[in-house]
């Protein structure tokens, strides 16, 4: 039985076409937006070609389009890697035995969940800024890097503990079983399940830090929307560019997301992902010259992809 057919009943005729009707509804009034906002466009005088020739200039492109999309990446990309870090380490220590640092790690998480990125990039960029912690052209970077990777960092935490949470219990009694601690069955069985099982969330984030990013054009941060913004005041075609900046924005979440599908169904085809609990294999019967031994000279039980990932 699929997780769909547990959590959720199949819809019936009745549902299936009311699903339908409500979907159309949904795109007839999708375009009757887009179609006013063009109209509405048009007659302010926005779609005229003198306002949208600046974005095929080449010099437009590389003074500021390119520029600034290489800032945002370059701080979504610092930020997301140092947000896994972040996440799998205080993930791990909400899921520690030892109860101090599971109440440390999770008072730490919950206090940079419920804070928003905003307001700590302004914290942080104006405790940098004043008391010299690091050169003047790093402060605005270091700020949005920090405050992206403390936000998204306890949310990857949260995500790390619901994974391990979500996995059949028969993982960590294989663990167990085998001789493993708790602590190994953790890092050796469940976390790398865990984090295939949730990769659609944290390509999900991913998202989110990469859009955060934009942010940091309030304390200054050169990236992609504050170089569109300059380039719409330069050349007086303010629409356009921010038509631009999310045109860009959106060709690389998708790319993101094709990606991400990828990577998931290659693991799953290597059997990487994760199992649902079924039943156990039964005990290996008489003339059967491989099967495994519990260490005392009888058979052993096999224990599945515990068992197998453990080794």
């Amino acid at each position: 039985m699929s997780a769909q057919n547990v959590l959720f009943d199949a819809p019936g005729p009745r549902a299936r076409r009311r699903h339908a009707i409500l979907t159309a509804f949904g795109f007839v009034l999708l375009a009757a937006t887009l179609a006013g906002v063009v109209w509405k466009l048009g007659a302010q005088g926005q779609l005229t070609g003198a306002l949208w020739q600046p974005l095929v200039d080449p010099e437009v492109w590389t003074a500021y389009v390119v520029p600034g999309l290489i800032n945002t990446l370059k701080a979504a990309a610092v930020s997301i890697v140092a947000a896994m870090v972040f996440g799998i380490l205080f993930g791990m220590g909400r899921l520690s035995q030892n109860r101090a640092i599971r109440w440390v790690s999770g008072i730490i998480v919950e206090f940079f969940r419920a804070v928003p990125v905003l307001l700590m990039m302004y914290f942080l960029f104006q405790l940098f800024a004043f008391n010299n912690i690091f050169v003047a052209s790093l402060n605005s970077f270091m700020a949005v890097v920090i405050a992206l990777t403390l936000y998204n960092g306890s949310v990857i935490a949260e995500l790390v503990r619901s994974g391990v949470y979500g996995l059949p219990k028969g993982q960590s009694e294989a663990g167990l079983s085998i001789g493993l601690t708790a602590s190994q069955t953790l890092r050796s069985i469940q976390l790398p399940q865990a984090l295939t099982a949730m990769l659609p969330a944290l390509i999900s984030q991913i998202v989110v830090i990469l859009k955060d990013s934009a942010l940091g054009a309030a304390i200054t941060y050169p990236e992609l929307l504050q170089s569109m913004r300059d380039m719409g005041t330069a050349y007086a075609t303010v629409i356009p560019a921010y038509i631009l900046a999310a045109v860009v924005f959106i060709a690389i979440n998708f790319g993101l997301t094709v990606l991400a599908g990828r990577l998931e169904r290659r693991l799953n085809r290597r059997g990487r992902g994760p199992r649902k609990a079924g039943p156990a294999t039964g005990v290996a019967g008489p003339g059967t010259a491989d099967a495994p031994t519990d260490g005392l000279g009888g058979r052993g039980v096999h224990t599945g992809d515990a068992t197998s990932q453990a080794r």
